[in-house]
């Protein structure tokens, strides 16, 4: 029986890997006892016990960004937040830590090195966070969801898809699909979506010229997030709805898609080949543009910068795209081979391999 502590959180982009990961690890292990190490602000406060695994709950402990009082005191509660973590790993009897990146990976590496515990990685962005940076630094055992990321001793995994996206047969679901969704079998599907949160500039440009789209003879699946509403419209061909609960009938509809570049969101897209125009949230450390670099470069893609996504560019550029069926389809076959449907597995064999590096290695 192994005993696997999983520490990442925050965010989706961390959450969501990491319960595939999980579950993925009991369905070839039903022996295995998972623990998930996480913060109490974070999302996995709720997913986790959701899921049935038993959430372990550390401080918050940003990293600093400027010299202040919080950065004097930061080298001293970080040591002591890796020895509780040590503590927990010696409690739990963990035999491999796997870190997603986020607050608590960081002082989980130390913990898990100075325990003498197997250490597996996963980064899901195409540019690292520091903990992961630190983290690769520690292990030979290093995932990433894109190979164009930088990491010392990556190997590409892809990204851990949640089961019904994995086994999804996009021809099989679009009549179903389209039943569901009310949308016209004679026309091809443009799916918009900012994801969970929704992306109000997208939003709006779409809104605004979804009367040209469907011009083109398109039809439009526009989820718009919660925090992102837009007013009903009673042009026919065009869906508003704030959530869906079925993305996965969504993407086998889709025929093209416009997004955010999110790591899960060009990763899913990639690996069922869906052809995407990229809008990168314009924050952060432009990790977003970097996300949806590999299959911009394979053909598979378009990428938008947010200041330019506006009407204009969707009469001049969009339109014309979507009137090129034959283009559209190309790009859907060129994305493909940029995903990867079994992340999972491959990042549960990464995890496997940490498992008996380490018990190779005589104490």
């Amino acid at each position: 029986m192994t005993r696997y502590l999983l520490a990442g959180g925050g965010t989706a982009g961390h959450v969501n890997p990491l319960l595939a990961v999980a579950d993925r690890l009991v369905l070839r292990q039903p022996t295995a006892v998972i623990f998930v190490l996480g913060t109490a602000e974070g999302l996995e406060s709720r997913l986790v016990p959701a899921r049935g695994y038993e959430l372990l709950v550390v401080p918050r402990l940003p990293f600093p960004r400027r010299p202040n009082a919080a950065a004097a005191r930061f080298p001293g509660r970080f040591t002591r937040l890796v020895d509780e973590i040590r503590a927990l790993i010696r409690e739990h009897h963990i035999d491999v830590v796997v870190g997603f990146g986020g607050y608590v990976s960081a002082p989980a590496y130390l913990a898990a090195r100075r325990e003498r515990v197997a250490i597996a990685i996963h980064e899901a962005n195409a540019r690292p966070g520091m903990a992961n940076q630190l983290g690769a630094r520690l292990t030979r055992f290093v995932g990433t969801a894109f190979r164009s990321a930088r990491l010392p001793h990556a190997r590409f995994v892809g990204m851990p898809l949640r089961r019904e996206l994995e086994s999804l047969d996009r021809p099989e679901k679009r009549r179903e699909a389209q039943e569901f969704f009310g949308l016209s079998p004679s026309r091809p599907t443009l799916l918009v979506t900012g994801g969970s949160q929704g992306a109000l500039h997208i939003n709006e440009v779409v809104n605004a010229a979804a009367a040209a789209i469907i011009g083109a003879g398109w039809q439009i699946v526009h989820v718009t997030g919660e925090r992102s509403p837009l007013p009903p419209t009673e042009l026919a061909h065009y869906l508003l709805m704030s959530y869906c609960d079925r993305m996965d009938l969504a993407i086998s509809a889709a025929d093209l898609a416009i997004a955010r570049a999110g790591a899960a969101t060009v990763s899913e897209f990639s690996a069922l080949g869906v052809p995407a125009v990229y809008v990168p949230l314009a924050v952060g450390n432009g990790e977003q543009r970097l996300n949806a670099r590999d299959v911009v470069a394979a053909g598979g893609a378009l990428l938008v910068a947010n200041a330019e996504f506006s009407s204009p560019w969707i009469r001049d550029f969009l339109v014309p795209l979507l009137e090129d069926r034959v283009r559209i389809a190309d790009m859907a076959a060129r994305a493909l081979p940029v995903g990867a449907l079994d992340g999972a597995d491959r990042m549960v064999d990464l995890v496997e391999d940490a498992r008996a590096a380490s018990a190779t290695v005589v104490p």
